[in-house]
C-alpha cells in the first residue's frame, strides 16, 4: 500500500463515492482527488425517474450517496463543476478544465455515460427532455407539472419508469418503441405481454414496432409522425433510448475500448489496458462467463466494480462481485431481476400473471435445462432473496416443484440447498 500515495477519481457519481469510501475503509491515508463535472456531490440516479420526478419540490427526497460532510471529514478533495480535459498515462497526470494539473499513482475512471440523443431533438428546445442528471429530472418535473400530455420515445426501463411517474401525475402518455415488444432484449415474451397490459391498464398508450417518420417542434409542443400513419401531438417529448458510455477521455489516453459495446475494457479487477488506470460503472466493458463482454448499466454493478477497483488499486483482495441484480419500480409494481438473460432459456412461472390483478405477485424463472440462470420477480422480493443461493450455485430444480405455491419459496429453496449439501 505504501507504493500508492495519490489516487485520482474522474467522475463524481455512485461508483466514485463507493470507491473512495472503500479506499478509506481499507486504511488508505494518501491523497484522494475526485473530479466531477456536475455541481452536485455524488447522488443516486435510480430515484430520478421515480421519487424525484414525482416529488413536490419542497419535499424532494434526499438522494446523496454519502452524508453532507463525508468528503471533507474523510480528507477527500472533491472538485465539482470541473472536468478532466486530458489524461496523460505516460506522466500519470491529468489536466483539469480550471488549468490545474493533478498527478496520480492510480486513477479510477468513473465517468458513467450520457443519454443517447436523437437527431433533431436537441435538449435546448423547451419541449424536449432527456433524463440522466438531477438537473434534468428537476427540469422535466417542472414541465410535467404543467403538461397535459407527453410522448416518451423508448420502452426500456427508463422510458417505462418515466411513463409510470407521468401517469401518476395525471399526464396523458404515449410511448413509442421501435422494437416489437417492451424490454424485448432482457425479458421473455410472456413477461413483455404482461407488462404491456399493465401499461395499457394505467391509461398509457404503447406504439410498438414503430419508427418515427417525422418530428416537428411547434411552439406549443411536439408533433410525432409514426410509420403506421399515426400522428401524436403532445406538450412535450422525453427521449429515453439508452446510454452512451463516456469514454472520450479514455480513448484520447489510448486505453482499449470494446469494439462492440464502446465501453472501457477492464479485467476482473477493473484494470484497464494501462496498469495504473482502472474503471468502474456504466463506462466499462467487462467479460461475464457465458455472456461475453457486457456493459452492465446498473446501480449494483457501479457499486461492485467500484469496491473491487478500490481494493485492487491498493493490492488488497476483495470478495468477488455479487450475482447480477437489478430492480425497477413502475406501474405500482416492484420488479426485480436476478442473473442475466441469455438465448435459449425456458421460463417457468410461480404465481399468477393476470395483468388485471391489482397486486400481482409472481416469479418467472429462466432455465437452461434444469438449471436456473435468470429470474424475474414481481412484488416478490422476499421469495427472490430465498431463491438467490440456488441461482448463485447453479443448482438444478424441478419445475413443477418450483411452481407449487403450497410450499413457501423459503422452504423450497432450503430443501434444494440441503439436498445439494448432501
Amino acid at each position: 500500500m505504501s507504493a500508492v500515495s495519490s489516487i485520482l477519481v474522474v467522475g463524481a457519481g455512485q461508483a466514485a463515492a463507493v470507491a473512495v469510501a472503500t479506499l478509506r475503509d481499507q486504511g488508505f491515508d494518501g491523497r484522494i482527488t475526485v473530479v466531477g463535472d456536475e455541481a452536485h456531490a455524488p447522488y443516486e440516479r435510480p430515484p430520478l425517474s421515480k421519487a424525484v420526478l414525482a416529488a413536490v419540490e419542497a419535499d424532494e427526497p434526499g438522494i446523496s450517496v454519502k452524508e453532507e460532510d463525508f468528503f471533507s471529514a474523510r480528507g477527500i478533495d472533491l472538485r465539482l463543476g470541473t472536468e478532466v480535459v486530458s489524461l496523460d498515462p505516460a506522466s500519470a497526470q491529468a489536466t483539469l478544465s480550471d488549468g490545474s494539473i493533478v498527478a496520480y499513482d492510480r486513477c479510477l475512471l468513473a465517468t458513467g455515460g450520457a443519454a443517447r440523443r436523437l437527431p433533431g431533438l436537441t435538449p435546448d428546445a423547451p419541449q424536449v427532455h432527456y433524463l440522466r442528471t438531477l438537473d434534468e429530472a428537476r427540469r422535466l418535473r417542472n414541465a410535467l407539472r404543467q403538461a397535459r400530455s407527453a410522448v416518451i420515445i423508448g420502452a426500456g426501463f427508463l422510458g417505462l419508469e418515466i411513463a409510470s411517474t407521468a401517469r401518476s401525475m395525471g399526464v396523458e402518455v404515449s410511448v413509442v418503441e421501435t422494437a416489437s415488444r417492451a424490454l424485448g432484449r432482457v425479458v421473455p415474451e410472456a413477461f413483455s405481454n404482461w407488462l404491456q397490459a399493465r401499461v395499457a391498464a394505467s391509461g398509457a398508450t404503447l406504439y410498438l414496432g414503430q419508427s418515427i417518420t417525422d418530428l416537428q417542434l411547434p411552439a406549443d409542443g411536439v408533433r410525432v409522425s409514426l410509420s403506421d400513419g399515426n400522428v401524436l401531438q403532445a406538450d412535450l417529448v422525453v427521449v429515453a433510448v439508452g446510454l452512451v458510455p463516456s469514454t472520450a477521455l479514455a480513448q484520447s489516453a489510448g486505453l482499449q475500448l470494446n469494439a462492440a459495446n464502446g465501453g472501457i475494457e477492464v479485467d476482473a479487477l477493473c484494470r484497464s489496458s494501462d496498469a495504473r488506470i482502472y474503471a468502474a460503472g456504466d463506462c466499462t466493458s467487462q467479460h461475464h462467463e457465458g455472456h461475453g463482454a457486457l456493459r452492465l448499466e446498473s446501480w449494483q454493478n457501479a457499486n461492485e466494480q467500484a469496491r473491487i477497483a478500490a481494493c485492487a488499486m491498493l493490492g488488497v483482495d476483495a470478495p468477488p462481485a455479487a450475482f447480477p441484480w437489478f430492480w425497477t419500480d413502475q406501474f405500482d409494481c416492484n420488479i426485480q431481476m436476478l442473473g442475466l438473460p441469455r438465448a435459449g432459456l425456458h421460463y417457468v412461472l410461480r404465481g399468477g400473471i393476470d395483468p388485471a390483478d391489482a397486486s400481482p405477485k409472481f416469479i418467472m424463472l429462466g432455465l437452461q435445462g434444469s438449471v436456473p440462470r435468470h429470474a424475474l420477480a414481481v412484488n416478490a422480493g422476499g421469495d427472490l432473496r430465498a431463491l438467490r443461493p440456488v441461482l448463485e450455485r447453479g443448482l438444478s430444480i424441478d419445475a413443477a416443484g418450483f411452481s407449487d405455491t403450497s410450499t413457501t419459496m423459503k422452504a423450497y429453496a432450503k430443501a434444494l440447498l440441503a439436498s445439494a449439501a448432501g
